[in-house]
């Protein structure tokens, strides 16, 4: 008696192991499915900040390591009232350093630096230069 047709592709698709083959892509597309799904929950979720940021804050910052200051150029700027200040040093990291003080009177400026760097007022008064704009 000869064997149906169907048969010898049946037993062709078993010898290929196709009860290992034929589920790979519905288990492939359930992956692809839920990783999709699980991605749009987490980036549609909205997360409530209890803590706002100030970016209008100032911070005052303490040097503890002294700097070896080489030279400092002040630009006094009397329109706007104020003072910008470059320091610079002989540090290998940090070479410059600016500062902008709300004064424009030289005395207030050199306590300004004095107090900012923590250096002696002498000090600041040897190594400061002065340009005054309008």
């Amino acid at each position: 008696m000869a064997r149906p047709r169907w048969s010898r592709w049946l037993q062709f698709l078993i010898n290929l192991k196709v009860e290992f083959w034929l589920p790979l892509p519905l288990i492939a597309l359930f992956f692809w499915l839920s990783t999709g799904w699980l991605t749009h929950q987490v980036l549609s979720y909205t997360y409530d900040t209890t803590a706002q940021l100030n970016a209008d804050s100032k911070h005052q910052i303490q040097f503890s390591v002294s700097v070896a200051v080489m030279s400092i150029e002040a630009l006094i700027e009397r329109r706007a009232k104020l003072t910008e200040v470059k320091i610079y040093t002989a540090d290998s990291v940090l070479k410059q350093m600016e500062f902008e003080f709300p004064v424009t009177e030289y005395a207030q400026i050199d306590a300004a630096i004095a107090q900012a760097l923590g250096l002696p007022l002498p000090t600041v008064k040897q190594l400061i230069r002065y340009r005054i704009e309008n």
